[in-house]
């Protein structure tokens, strides 16, 4: 198996100087003497006997066949905290077992057990760090609905050896001691809600493990005035170090005794097994005794989670994959800062647009990540609140497009796509779709192209939708490749340049298409149900109107003459699946074009499905207002409950004194 030695780093480094530079330094010596070590075959030296039994007893919350809270008996003997050998992510899967995996007999039944190989290999499936970044956000985003109000995510300093640390941390519902172990098990999900993001009990283990080769976390949770608190360690250093044929996760928790407001070993746990565990955590955890594990919930309150990763995995330059040097206010990624091929007058603007900030600055990235995010949530990275960017309002003469697919006959959901011209077209070439799910930004690239970057069509054009009809891959860094996909695909591509075609002309572009000149009826219904349809309206409500009806319209463009004000120009229909809005920019004013020649029965049913639509806005307004109601209550409550615990502790108190009084007075 591999061997390695310890490493103890100088105390001159470690005093000398602070902040980033102090910090570096200290990286650097870690990972050349992780790399000047040789690989040894001593397994006798590296495993005592007393380890290697040890090992074999271990239980995890990951062994197949076993309650996921049966975690007793797992200890071990090592008393350093080493980071893998290899400290690159793309070359740490090379782990040595002596043993192998191993099939193991016991009372004649079979138990297969989850080699610690699999946390590598499971988590390559994430080729962008900040899609696992992104992957720990999403836990905290769908906590929303359990009264999370912000999420912290920043660089914390590892007490042990003074490296950098990731911090991801929550004011959520928490983890009870079950959901935690649920949490760091295989296939495991909680998440029951229609509108959460997360769905295949997976994303923790992949992210964590693809920042960095060890993660521990720290949750605090009530519920019914009782409240737990959890600690879990999953540390692919622990299991390479010793060779483990099994992923083994120690964990401890911790029951709040209310008669003395002071925290307890759980019951659900034996004096035994606790110690084992809290051993583990002492020897492989960046904290080294248990008042410095108990101290991390200082900041958690009530119930929240913290999420701390740490010994984070360099590039293939020797340096931190995240940078957290370059900019205090940010996380980027090392050496991944991009130059634009442009125009030498243009490559500014072109470098300084969110299509290309996003693949280094985690800032830019994050302001897109989520569609919508309420007013009482907040993201915090390095101390500053990233405020949210609206793509759609980037864009210029836009269009809102709906679109309905079809799947063996059966209409499977609905899509508002806008459209438009990035604000600096044509000196920005981007062009593509950034396509939402459940409010996640889904693609591992934003701005998914759909035609070719060859020739200038559909150069500057962008869109923007949320499609809850397809479903993402589990990285959410792609749509798995169904049918329903494939369609939706080929209609952007339609929409790309149709809308090209007919509008390249008012950023300096020959047009190549005119349309003939269109009327427009005096009371014209229009499109709702989008979020990006509903800010251009200045919440103006109005029915959907279906393919049937869209198809029946006249469909005429209008002619663009290159001469015209921006302000003037109207959006045309499209033909096929959907309709397009027409607006006016300059006034504001939504219409659907279409000829007069509407059917009555069109119009009276458009009419109804219009004050339908409002009552279901309004009802949908309530209900979100009754909801943070319901979640502002609960809190008042879980305080209220927490005074009166004090309260009547020192009643207890005070009783008890009386009694004393009332003795000596005797």
């Amino acid at each position: 198996m591999v061997s390695m030695k310890a490493v103890k780093l100088e105390p001159d480094l470690l005093r000398d100087g602070s902040g980033a530079t102090n910090n570096q330094a200290v990286e650097q010596v870690q990972l050349q003497k992780y790399t000047i070590q040789s690989r040894k075959q001593d397994s006798e030296e590296n495993r005592s006997s007393t380890t290697l039994n040890t090992a074999q007893s271990c239980s995890s919350v990951l062994e197949q066949g076993q309650s996921p809270v049966d975690d007793t008996g797992i200890s071990s003997t090592s008393t350093l905290c080493p980071a893998p050998l290899c400290r690159q992510f793309w070359k740490a899967g090379n782990y040595s077992d002596a043993q192998g995996s191993k099939v193991n007999l016991q009372n004649g039944k079979t138990y297969l057990h989850v080699h610690p190989m699999f946390l590598h290999s499971n988590a390559t499936s994430h080729k962008w760090a900040f899609g696992a970044i992104a992957e720990l956000l999403d836990n905290a985003i769908d906590e929303i609905q359990n009264g999370a109000t912000f999420v912290i995510v920043d660089k914390i300093s590892n007490p042990r050896d003074g490296g950098s640390a990731l911090l991801i941390q929550d004011d959520g519902g928490g983890m009870d001691p079950e959901a935690i172990r649920r949490c760091m098990s295989f296939g495991f999900s909680d998440k029951k809600s229609t509108g959460a993001i997360g769905r295949y009990g997976n994303g923790f283990k992949t992210s964590s493990m693809r920042l960095g080769a060890d993660v521990i976390v720290f949750t605090r949770h009530m519920e019914d005035r009782n409240a737990t608190q959890s600690i879990g360690l999953l540390s692919y250093s622990f299991l390479m170090k010793m060779g483990h044929d099994r992923i083994i996760v120690p964990m401890v928790d911790y029951d709040l005794n209310t008669e003395n407001d002071k925290w307890e070993i759980s019951h659900r746990q034996t004096n035994e097994s606790f110690k084992a565990n809290l051993t583990l955590l002492l020897q492989w955890s960046p904290y080294s005794t248990e008042a410095e594990l108990l101290k991390q919930f200082d900041d958690i309150g009530l119930h929240g989670t913290k999420v701390v990763v740490y010994n984070l995995w360099y590039n293939d330059d020797g340096n931190l994959e995240l940078d957290f040097n370059t900019d205090p206010q940010d996380i980027r990624i090392e050496g991944d800062t991009r130059k634009v091929e442009s125009l030498p007058a243009w490559r500014t603007v072109n470098e300084q647009h969110i299509s290309n900030r996003f693949h280094y600055s985690l800032n830019a990235y994050l302001s897109i990540l989520y569609l919508r995010i309420p007013e009482t949530f907040s993201i915090k990275l390095r101390g500053q609140i990233v405020m949210p960017r609206n793509l759609a309002e980037d864009l210029k003469f836009p269009e809102y497009i709906l679109y309905r697919p079809h799947a063996a006959g059966l209409r499977e959901g609905h899509v508002i796509t806008t459209i438009g011209f990035v604000k600096d077209a044509p000196r920005v070439s981007i062009h593509g779709f950034n396509i939402y799910h459940k409010n996640r930004l889904i693609q591992v690239v934003p701005f998914m192209p759909v035609v070719s970057y060859a020739d200038s069509r559909g150069r500057g054009v962008v869109g923007i939708l949320e499609a809850n009809f397809i479903e993402p891959t589990h990285n959410k860094q792609d749509f798995e490749r169904t049918s329903l996909f494939q369609k939706l695909e080929v209609r952007l591509k339609e929409m790309t340049y149709e809308y090209w075609d007919f509008h390249c002309g008012l950023i300096g572009y020959q047009v190549k298409k005119k349309a003939r000149p269109v009327s427009t009826p005096h009371d014209p219904p229009a499109i709702a149900n989008s979020s990006h349809a509903n800010s251009f309206m200045s919440n103006q409500r109005f029915p959907t109107v279906d393919t049937a009806q869209a198809t029946s319209f006249g469909i005429k463009r209008k002619e663009h003459n290159n001469s015209l004000q921006a302000g003037s120009v109207k959006k045309q229909p499209r033909t096929g699946e959907g309709s397009v809005i027409s607006a006016s920019s300059s006034r504001g004013e939504i219409s659907l074009v279409h000829e007069p020649q509407t059917q009555n029965e069109d119009v009276v049913l458009m009419e109804e499905n219009k004050k339908l639509r409002a009552e279901l806005v309004e009802f949908e307004i309530r209900k979100e207002e009754l909801n943070l109601r319901v979640i502002q209550l609960t809190r008042e409550l879980e305080e209220q409950d927490v005074e009166y615990e004090r309260l009547m502790a020192e009643l207890t108190l005070v009783d008890d004194v009386k009694q004393e009084n009332q003795i000596v007075n005797m």
